[in-house]
């Protein structure tokens, strides 16, 4: 049994009673300062000197978003002289929509997703000045029943997402990567809330999507563990990033001691959910005015985040918030072969690493404790 499986076996039991998407509290936890444009070029400065800046969520509020509020709770933004704000998102599809028209400063979303938006917006690209997880959650979930137990046992099989999820879209690389024919599969398509129980109910054999959203909804559902096989396409070939902080190329160039700063304050409290990730699950739960969220659920979530996602052989070589420019530029070209793009963007046209802290201000703590 992996790692992961030995940790997230114990709260496979307790999640099957779990409520994962409507304990993310659906109302803000902060809004957008009073007084701040939406269009607004620079941030506003409040009574106490401190820029305001508007930052949006990629989804619901998770235990994903631990690093940003602990970096909140502890002042790392207020020391750099930042009055941050957030709100809730809606998918990544509709986050860089909304940093597009400056309704917000900064997101937190898959700068892949970005790449369709600036094929289409030439002259206000969006751009990622740090990536805050290392891979991926890009997964393929299937329950052992079926009886898939590699992504070729796919072939003729019937798979569910909704029309616009990310991984549905990158499947035909996959099935290439891989080794079959991605028309070989048949696909249905429902709204994303009905993903999971589709594939409860036996309507589909296997679904595409984030691990970190699907495996939470499927030991709610019933399954444990065991029972699930997950199939990452980070594992078959396609070694892409997780999400990234973007900001539209605008108000970068207008605001880069902002950004900067916002990034260092950022990274200090990544660190410090990797030191102590209970402390960091805490501090999510005790935000949620709402009191809807789930502990157990946010737990399983932020597991498969620490052992798949902020921490890797790579993040320990060049520090968080960095990348490879090999691997980030193999998979801009898979990115642009599966969303059909007319062109494919260069490393530079997407990301820029002149926001980071030095390496030695974001590399992994050595002293990190296990999630309890």
């Amino acid at each position: 049994m992996s790692k992961i499986s030995r940790r997230l076996s114990s709260l496979s039991l307790i999640a099957a009673s779990i409520v994962v998407f409507g304990g993310c509290a659906s109302q803000p936890t902060a809004t957008a300062p009073t007084g701040s444009a939406a269009n607004s070029a620079s941030p506003a400065a409040n009574q106490q000197g401190l820029k305001a800046v508007r930052v949006q969520l990629s989804f619901l509020k998770q235990s994903l978003d631990a690093p940003l509020i602990v970096a909140m709770n502890k002042g790392y933004f207020a020391q750099e002289g930042l009055n941050v704000s957030y709100e809730r998102g809606f998918g990544n599809a509709d986050t860089i929509s909304k940093l597009g028209t400056g309704k917000f400063d900064l997101s937190f979303s898959d700068m892949y997703n970005a790449l369709e938006f600036n094929e289409k917006n030439p002259n206000d690209k969006v751009i990622a000045v740090a990536v805050t997880q290392s891979r991926a959650p890009f997964a393929i979930l299937t329950l052992k029943e079926k009886g898939i137990n590699s992504p070729k046992d796919l072939v003729g099989k019937k798979l569910g997402a909704p029309t616009g999820d990310g991984p549905r879209k990158l499947f035909p690389v996959l099935a290439k990567e891989v080794g079959f024919d991605p028309k070989s599969v048949e696909w249905t398509t429902m709204e994303p809330r009905l993903r999971e129980s589709f594939l409860l109910q036996g309507q589909v054999d296997a679904i595409s999507g984030f691990s970190t959203s699907a495996l939470p909804s499927l030991l709610k559902g019933g399954k444990k563990l065991e029972d699930i096989n997950i199939f990452y396409y980070n594992d078959n070939g396609m070694d892409f990033y997780g999400n990234a902080i973007l900001a539209k190329a605008s108000f970068v160039e207008q605001n880069p001691d902002t950004v900067r700063a916002f990034v260092k304050a950022y990274m200090r409290g990544l660190q410090d959910v990797l030191k102590d990730p209970t402390a960091g699950l805490d501090a999510v739960m005790a935000s949620d005015d709402s009191k809807l969220m789930d502990r157990e659920a946010e737990k399983v979530r932020l597991q498969v985040a620490l052992e798949r996602m902020f921490i890797s052989p790579e993040v320990e070589q060049i520090g968080l918030g960095s990348v490879d420019p090999a691997r980030l530029e193999k998979t801009l070209k898979q990115t642009a072969e599966g969303f059909g793009l007319k062109t494919t963007p260069s490393v530079a046209d997407i990301y820029t690493d002149k926001f980071l802290p030095p390496k030695e201000q974001r590399t992994l703590p050595s002293d990190r404790k296990p999630l309890s």
